[in-house]
């Protein structure tokens, strides 16, 4: 049982900074192609070229 909890805690301190710092790349990639990050979606005069987060958050820029 403790074995669990060992794995447990590992995965946590290990696994959650990894996703933090995907999620950062992410927000970099986005800005670097000159977007915004969204929280809904990407307005009419705006299109989708990617997402921010892990799914949620969109990456959007003014339509060309």
């Amino acid at each position: 049982e403790s074995c669990f909890n060992l794995l447990f805690l590992l995965l946590v301190f290990y696994i959650v900074p990894i996703i933090g710092l995907l999620s950062r790349i992410n927000n970099l990639i986005c800005r670097v192609r000159q977007g915004k990050c969204r929280m809904i979606g990407c307005t009419n005069k705006e299109e989708q070229i990617g997402s921010c987060s892990l799914g949620r958050r969109k990456c959007c820029r003014k339509k060309k």
